[in-house]
Formats: C-alpha cells, sequence, structure tokens
C-alpha cells in the first residue's frame, strides 16, 4: 500500500512539473515574426467633392408611349360593378339567412361582394358549433367565423363571448 501512495504523490510531481515548465516556455510576450494586420489588396474608392446632383430621371428615352411619364390629372377609379344576384330558380327557399357572408376567394367574382345570394349553409362539420357556408360560384368551402376573432378557436363559443352565443 505504501508503494502505490508513493507512486501518485510521485506521478502528481511530475505532472506539476510539466505544466510548469508548459508555461514557463509558452510564447506569451514574444512578439510575432510576420505581419499581424493584412493591408487591404485595393485602396477603396476616393469620393468626388463636387455637389451632389439628385437623379434626373430616366437615363434612355422610352421605347413606347406606355414608358413615358405624362403630367395629367389623377384617373380617378370607380369602385367595380357588382356581380349579379344569384336566384335559385327550384327547390326550396334557403333556411339559413347568409346575407352578412361573403366569399373569402379573392379571385372569384364573388370574392368580398356580400348579400349577393352566393353563399349556402351546408351544415356542422364534425358537430361543432360553427356552419360551413360554401360559394356557389367557385365552390370555395369556409367556416361561418371566417373574418372574426372566433376563427379558429376550439374553446366553446359561450366562453369566448361571455356567455352568449356569437353568430
Amino acid at each position: 500500500m505504501g508503494d502505490t501512495v508513493l507512486f501518485h504523490t510521485l506521478l502528481l510531481l511530475a505532472l506539476l512539473w510539466l505544466c510548469l515548465l508548459g508555461y514557463w516556455l509558452w510564447p506569451w510576450g514574444r512578439p510575432a515574426t510576420g505581419r499581424t494586420t493584412p493591408t487591404p489588396a485595393t485602396s477603396p474608392p476616393k469620393r468626388s467633392r463636387g455637389e451632389a446632383t439628385p437623379f434626373p430621371g430616366l437615363l434612355h428615352k422610352p421605347f413606347c408611349a406606355a414608358g413615358e411619364h405624362v403630367a395629367q390629372a389623377p384617373v380617378l377609379l370607380l369602385p367595380p360593378t357588382p356581380p349579379p344576384l344569384l336566384v335559385s330558380p327550384c327547390g326550396r327557399r334557403r333556411q339559413v339567412d347568409t346575407s352578412a357572408q361573403f366569399c373569402p376567394n379573392l379571385s372569384c367574382d364573388y370574392g368580398g361582394w356580400v348579400g349577393r345570394g352566393n353563399i349556402r349553409a351546408n351544415g356542422h362539420p364534425g358537430g361543432g358549433p360553427w356552419r360551413q357556408l360554401q360559394c356557389l360560384s367557385c365552390r370555395t368551402y369556409f367556416q361561418e367565423t371566417y373574418g372574426t376573432p372566433l376563427h379558429g378557436k376550439r374553446v366553446p363559443p359561450e366562453r369566448l363571448t361571455g356567455g352568449r352565443r356569437a353568430g
């Protein structure tokens, strides 16, 4: 047992001696042999001392009249004409009032128009509280709560609205 304690003590002293020797031989304060900061290969471009001129506009004459800037009065854009009302010629009348709904598909002719007769109710998907609606023009399905703070919420509507049912 005595020889293992002596061995470990000598091993510890040898490791300390190596650490001190490495500290003394490490190049801490020696100057570097090469340059430490490289100089750029090219000098940066010089700024002109002349007065700054504003951008004159087009550099070349446009090829057609559409590219030229014409100083005219601004053209007033009229709102687009609404699409025609859709009225079903056959079958019974719809029971669910969808006159306050609109198609969220902006590429649809009826997209964004309210009360044009293009929306029909399509039941409650998954037994949920909100109806599924369909645009008859583009056949897009969307929920009754689209565009409202209740859209996509999985909490019961009574909890969100403080006891009253929205819709």
